[in-house]
């Protein structure tokens, strides 16, 4: 009866954005692509901003995505050896600005543990630096795997209340490490902070596949960055290059691929793009890139 199969009279092709929605909690077969034309549509009808469709887009990238997809890796690792004194590891920290650092024992495949920054400095108030010890300080190093799902990571950190994960590969060896941070700004865009804002970078590494680029940043200097041979005639800026791409001047949340690279503006004015967020290619493009 249509009482009990509401949707089998109508056609799919002629449902509605909240019909669609709709499905997604009646257990009918979906897929991606469907859940997308979803959230498209109500973003063209205003229903949505761009900003909360991106996001979404971001929640249902990440569901995908293994941590081996935007792990720091190991050789950019920034660690501590334990057998370091304080006046040592301290400006390590300090140049670092992170919040958080591995305790290695001998190389990076034996981590003794995180130190926190905020714990040292506690310490340090009420102990000053004399007979300093780690082993007051450090907390568990949780490890995880390179195929660990991020949205099930994610999950983890929440319910676990930790920040950071150590992962290794197949053969237990270090291979990177993971934060929090770095699966939010796959979901919400680049998260700066003061330091950022300081010290200024025309590209920028963000996670393993992400990068921020400044609009302004040379095609020869993106080229010497990124080992590529991109050319367009009459334009010196990624930012002129991926606005011709649009064929107009974007608005911010806007995305384009450019021969694989994705590439989302992250600020513009009325004139121009002021930043861009840069996605690499899984696998390398045969195009090297000329426009003419």
């Amino acid at each position: 009866m249509s009482e009990d199969n509401p949707h089998s009279s109508n056609g799919s092709s002629g449902k509605s954005w909240l019909d669609k929605i709709g499905q997604m909690f009646t257990g009918e077969p979906k897929n991606r692509e469907e859940l997308h034309e979803v959230f498209e549509e109500a973003a063209e009808r205003a229903l949505i901003d761009n900003d909360t469709k991106e996001m979404i887009d971001g929640v249902l990238d990440i569901a995908e995505m293994r941590v081996r997809d935007i792990m720091i890796p190991r050789s950019q690792m920034v660690t501590i050896e334990q057998s370091q004194p304080v006046e040592e590891f301290l400006p390590i920290m300090i140049e670092s600005a992170h919040s958080r650092f591995p305790v290695i024992c001998e190389d990076k495949d034996h981590v003794e543990g995180i130190l926190l920054a905020k714990d040292l400095l506690a310490y340090v108030y009420h102990n000053g630096f004399e007979n300093f010890s780690f082993a007051e300080l450090l907390r568990p190093a949780v490890v995880i795997p390179e195929s660990k799902r991020l949205d099930i990571l994610l999950k983890d950190f929440r319910k676990e209340r930790y920040h950071m994960a150590i992962v290794i590969d197949e053969f237990g060896n270090v291979s990177g490490l993971v934060t929090i941070e770095d699966i939010l700004e796959l979901i919400v865009g680049e998260i700066e902070d003061e330091h950022d804002i300081i010290e200024p970078e025309d590209i920028r590494r963000v996670t393993r596949y992400v990068y921020a680029v400044n609009a302004l940043t040379e095609i020869a200097e993106f080229n010497e960055y990124f080992k590529t041979e991109w050319k367009a005639d009459d334009i010196d800026t990624i930012g002129g290059l991926v606005t011709q791409a649009f064929g107009h001047l974007p608005a911010k949340g806007e995305s384009i691929d450019v021969y694989g690279y994705q590439f989302k503006v992250v600020s513009c004015d009325g004139r121009r793009i002021n930043q861009l967020q840069m996605t690499l290619p899984k696998e390398d493009s045969e195009d090297k890139g000329i426009l003419g």
